[in-house]
């Protein structure tokens, strides 16, 4: 496996890249903005093409790199369900996976630091975010943060993870870049509590100062959504009010661009052909099914995905290639169910 935690020295904040070999799919957990160029010649170097890039929760100590790696690569932005942020590609909840060519990362919900605070979990090793640090924890006194779920999340949920566990944190201010569930246990002072009422006093008496950036970052990191070209998508854009009524068309063909994992937790489109976006270049390639679909002058293709992120960067691609009967539903299936489209079960 190729893995790398690269360090921003004004936030302190560790972000990692991991693939399965050279050539092959990468992704990014908690990219810092101003370090995105970094990223991408790391990524250049090691001949990776970047395919996810996940944020922990929202942050409140730096902006992040995720809408800038997307609009880089077109890579899919990842958070977790309770996250407040506009539009990310793909939210996540407890028991599901993240999943690129050969890695699955597997996702606990551990809110405390905030109501939005995810970790995500390899084999032997495990990205904790800021729920639990190196010989310390995320604070838990803003953005919904509650010192009692904090000790829930790690006394129910991390420390009971094998001991030789590596703890790989979002961030550390002394220099430490990993331990282990163990050392955490027997040496991390915060830990050296009898119950909840005892940590969370520990918690509510930290006073501390506010992040530098907190005013700035949040702001910043809860409006991220892809930054549209209005005027170049405005013919090619339907909302799902409008998508509901081209189901019994016969001219239209839906095509859904989520992975199958979200396709059985949040239901289908009856009649939609599957198409993963990260298959999207081979399928509008000469001999690809979306490209052979195109070339029926009467067939109009609609692209949707979870929220519309997605199915756009598909609309830019396949424009870009010439493609000309191609439209995306803004909103994606979150919209759809809200106007009552018809929603079918995989089988």
């Amino acid at each position: 496996m190729i893995f790398r935690q690269l360090f921003d020295s004004t936030s302190c904040t560790y972000t990692y890249i991991l693939a399965s070999r050279t050539g092959g799919e990468a992704l990014i957990i908690d990219p810092v903005l101003e370090k995105t160029d970094h990223y991408l010649r790391v990524i250049s170097e090691l001949d990776l093409k970047l395919v996810k890039a996940i944020d922990t929760h929202v942050h409140a100590d730096h902006i992040t790199g995720l809408g800038a790696l997307r609009d880089h690569t077109h890579c899919v932005t990842v958070m977790g369900k309770q996250s407040s942020v506009d539009i990310v590609s793909m939210r996540v909840d407890e028991g599901d996976t993240v999943d690129i060519e050969n890695i699955s990362l597997q996702v606990l919900y551990t809110p405390g630091h905030t109501d939005d605070s995810y970790c995500f979990k390899l084999d032997d090793r495990i990205f904790t975010g800021d729920t639990l640090l190196i010989r310390g924890t995320g604070r838990t006194d803003f953005q919904h943060g509650n010192a009692h779920a904090q000790y829930n999340s790690i006394f129910g949920k991390l420390l009971t993870l094998p001991d030789d566990m590596l703890v790989y944190p979002g961030h550390d201010y002394k220099g430490d870049t990993v331990s282990t569930i163990a050392e955490e246990r027997a040496f991390n002072p915060r830990l050296q509590v009898t119950s909840a009422d005892h940590y969370a006093d520990i918690m509510e008496n930290l006073n501390l100062p506010n992040p530098k950036l907190m005013d700035v970052a949040v702001p910043a990191n809860q409006k991220i959504g892809l930054r549209q070209d209005e005027a170049a998508l405005k013919d090619s854009t339907v909302d799902a009010r409008t998508a509901t009524q081209l189901l019994d068309d016969t001219s239209v063909v839906f095509i859904d661009l989520r992975e199958e994992s979200e396709r059985q937790t949040n239901g289908i489109i009856p009649g939609a052909m599957h198409v993963p976006y990260p298959t999207l270049t081979d399928a509008i390639s000469t001999g690809g099914s979306l490209n052979i679909l195109a070339t029926r002058m009467e067939t109009r293709l609609l692209l949707f995905c979870a929220y519309g992120e997605r199915s756009a960067l598909a609309l830019q691609d396949m424009q870009e290639a010439g493609f000309q009967n191609v439209i995306h539903m803004a909103g994606g299936m979150g919209d759809w169910v809200e106007h009552s489209g018809t929603v079918g079960r995989v089988t």
